[in-house]
Protein backbone atom coordinates (compact mmCIF):
# COMPACT_ATOMS: atom_id res chain seq x y z
CA UNK A 1 0.00 0.00 0.00
CA UNK A 2 1.12 3.50 -0.72
CA UNK A 3 0.44 6.40 1.62
CA UNK A 4 -2.41 8.62 0.51
CA UNK A 5 -0.89 11.87 1.77
CA UNK A 6 0.87 14.49 -0.30
CA UNK A 7 4.10 13.38 -1.96
CA UNK A 8 7.22 13.89 0.10
CA UNK A 9 9.65 16.26 -1.58
CA UNK A 10 13.31 16.16 -0.89
CA UNK A 11 14.51 19.09 1.18
CA UNK A 12 16.94 21.40 -0.61
CA UNK A 13 20.57 20.73 0.08
CA UNK A 14 21.84 22.85 3.00
CA UNK A 15 24.71 24.14 0.86
CA UNK A 16 22.32 25.67 -1.63
CA UNK A 17 20.36 27.42 1.10
CA UNK A 18 23.54 28.93 2.49
CA UNK A 19 24.61 30.15 -0.95
CA UNK A 20 21.16 31.70 -1.51
CA UNK A 21 21.26 33.45 1.85
CA UNK A 22 24.75 34.80 1.24
CA UNK A 23 23.79 36.09 -2.21
CA UNK A 24 20.64 37.67 -0.80
CA UNK A 25 22.72 39.28 1.96
CA UNK A 26 25.12 40.73 -0.61
CA UNK A 27 22.13 42.13 -2.52
CA UNK A 28 20.60 43.61 0.65
CA UNK A 29 23.90 45.21 1.62
CA UNK A 30 24.41 46.60 -1.86
CA UNK A 31 20.87 47.96 -1.91
CA UNK A 32 21.38 49.69 1.43
CA UNK A 33 24.70 51.08 0.20
CA UNK A 34 23.14 52.46 -2.98
CA UNK A 35 20.13 53.99 -1.21
CA UNK A 36 22.30 55.44 1.53
CA UNK A 37 24.84 56.88 -0.88
CA UNK A 38 22.17 58.54 -2.95
CA UNK A 39 20.34 60.01 0.04
CA UNK A 40 23.02 60.67 2.67
CA UNK A 41 23.42 64.36 1.77
CA UNK A 42 19.74 65.18 2.31
CA UNK A 43 19.08 67.83 4.95
CA UNK A 44 15.95 68.91 6.78
CA UNK A 45 16.02 72.36 8.34
CA UNK A 46 19.83 72.37 8.05
CA UNK A 47 20.08 69.10 9.98
CA UNK A 48 21.85 66.11 8.36
CA UNK A 49 18.80 63.86 8.38
CA UNK A 50 19.83 61.92 5.29
CA UNK A 51 22.97 60.49 6.83
CA UNK A 52 21.05 59.53 9.98
CA UNK A 53 18.38 57.71 7.96
CA UNK A 54 21.06 56.06 5.79
CA UNK A 55 22.90 54.82 8.91
CA UNK A 56 19.63 53.52 10.38
CA UNK A 57 18.93 51.66 7.13
CA UNK A 58 22.43 50.17 7.19
CA UNK A 59 21.99 49.03 10.79
CA UNK A 60 18.58 47.53 10.05
CA UNK A 61 19.87 45.56 7.06
CA UNK A 62 22.92 44.38 9.01
CA UNK A 63 20.79 43.18 11.93
CA UNK A 64 18.36 41.41 9.60
CA UNK A 65 21.19 39.61 7.81
CA UNK A 66 22.82 38.57 11.08
CA UNK A 67 19.53 37.36 12.56
CA UNK A 68 18.67 35.53 9.37
CA UNK A 69 21.87 33.57 8.86
CA UNK A 70 24.62 34.57 11.29
CA UNK A 71 27.94 36.29 10.94
CA UNK A 72 28.63 34.90 7.46
CA UNK A 73 25.58 36.65 6.10
CA UNK A 74 26.57 39.82 7.95
CA UNK A 75 30.01 39.71 6.33
CA UNK A 76 28.37 39.23 2.92
CA UNK A 77 26.05 42.16 3.64
CA UNK A 78 29.03 44.30 4.62
CA UNK A 79 30.88 43.33 1.46
CA UNK A 80 27.90 44.30 -0.71
CA UNK A 81 27.53 47.58 1.17
CA UNK A 82 31.22 48.42 0.87
CA UNK A 83 31.41 47.66 -2.85
CA UNK A 84 28.30 49.72 -3.60
CA UNK A 85 29.50 52.71 -1.58
CA UNK A 86 33.00 52.63 -3.05
CA UNK A 87 31.79 52.27 -6.64
CA UNK A 88 29.41 55.20 -6.21
CA UNK A 89 32.14 57.29 -4.54
CA UNK A 90 34.25 57.43 -7.70
CA UNK A 91 34.21 60.63 -9.75
CA UNK A 92 31.78 60.25 -12.65
CA UNK A 93 32.51 60.98 -16.32
CA UNK A 94 31.18 64.54 -16.04
CA UNK A 95 33.19 65.25 -12.88
CA UNK A 96 30.24 64.70 -10.55
CA UNK A 97 30.68 62.81 -7.31
CA UNK A 98 28.02 61.41 -4.97
CA UNK A 99 30.26 61.21 -1.91
CA UNK A 100 32.42 64.34 -1.78
CA UNK A 101 35.33 64.69 0.63
CA UNK A 102 33.22 66.65 3.08
CA UNK A 103 32.18 65.87 6.63
CA UNK A 104 28.88 64.26 5.65
CA UNK A 105 30.61 62.04 3.08
CA UNK A 106 33.19 60.92 5.59
CA UNK A 107 30.47 60.27 8.18
CA UNK A 108 28.66 58.12 5.65
CA UNK A 109 31.62 56.03 4.50
CA UNK A 110 33.34 55.49 7.85
CA UNK A 111 30.22 55.68 10.01
CA UNK A 112 28.54 53.02 7.92
CA UNK A 113 31.48 50.70 8.48
CA UNK A 114 31.27 51.37 12.22
CA UNK A 115 27.55 50.53 12.15
CA UNK A 116 28.33 47.19 10.47
CA UNK A 117 30.96 46.43 13.11
CA UNK A 118 28.50 47.32 15.88
CA UNK A 119 26.01 44.84 14.39
CA UNK A 120 28.72 42.18 14.42
CA UNK A 121 29.41 42.69 18.13
CA UNK A 122 25.80 42.67 19.33
CA UNK A 123 25.14 39.86 21.81
CA UNK A 124 24.48 36.48 20.25
CA UNK A 125 21.51 35.93 22.56
CA UNK A 126 19.61 38.73 20.76
CA UNK A 127 19.55 36.59 17.63
CA UNK A 128 18.70 33.24 19.24
CA UNK A 129 15.35 31.51 18.90
CA UNK A 130 15.77 29.80 22.26
CA UNK A 131 13.91 31.35 25.18
CA UNK A 132 16.05 33.00 27.79
CA UNK A 133 16.79 30.81 30.78
CA UNK A 134 15.52 31.79 34.16
CA UNK A 135 18.07 32.78 36.72
CA UNK A 136 17.85 31.19 40.11
CA UNK A 137 18.44 33.73 42.91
Amino acid sequence: MTPSGPPAHAAPAPGRAVVRRVLASVALGAGAGVLGTVSHRTTWYDLPGGVVVAMALTLAVAVVCRAWSGLGALLACGAGWLVAVQVLSVVGPGGDVLVPAQAVGLWWTYGGLVVLVVAAFLPRSWFSDRPAGRRVP
